[in-house]
């Protein structure tokens, strides 16, 4: 699943996305150059992320929910650092709710290692990943059991601590 098919699940849905990240380290050939900018100890390039923040705005101003639950272990990957520096602060000031799960000091509460966005309580989508971050691909789950992802995502918030209060 990729192009036209993949975006419209962003400019379609009409009521919720939510995302549960359980890798610490991705692999995007979008954001290599900026990655690389970042571990260079440059500064955030102006406008960076504004297509998605666009989306986000859009969707917030029109009651859509965005909502993203990360979970994380310490120390920090590089990418993590990254997201945390520079795509997320933009992305919650856009709109999007974003929560952090830190499993370092705790056992994982039940939440799967899969990465997978929820479309409107009703649609799953997998995002699968190799070891090293890189993207498989985009797998559109048939008849998923819905109330295990709800469970999931009300366990990933539940268990976890608002971007804010992680940073300070």
């Amino acid at each position: 699943m990729d192009g036209d098919e993949w975006k419209a699940y962003f400019r379609d849905f009409k009521r919720s996305a939510f995302r549960l990240e359980a890798h610490q380290t991705y692999t995007m050939p979008g954001e290599a150059e900026s990655f690389r900018t970042f571990l260079a100890g440059e500064p955030m390039p102006e406008g960076f992320n504004e297509p998605w923040h666009q989306t986000i705005r859009g969707h917030a101003a029109a009651g859509r929910t965005m909502t993203r639950a990360k979970i994380v272990r310490r120390p920090l990957t590089p990418y993590s650092r990254y997201l945390f520096a520079w795509a997320t602060p933009g992305n919650i000031a856009a709109g999007e709710d974003y929560h952090i799960v830190d499993l370092t000091d705790q056992p994982n509460p039940g939440l799967p290692e899969q990465d997978f966005w929820m479309f409107d309580e009703t649609i799953v989508v997998h995002l699968n990943y190799r070891p090293d971050g890189t993207q498989i691909n985009r797998e559109l789950i048939q008849d998923p059991d819905i109330g295990k992802y709800l469970a999931w995502r009300e366990l990933a918030v539940e268990s976890a601590m608002p971007f804010s209060a992680y940073r300070t």
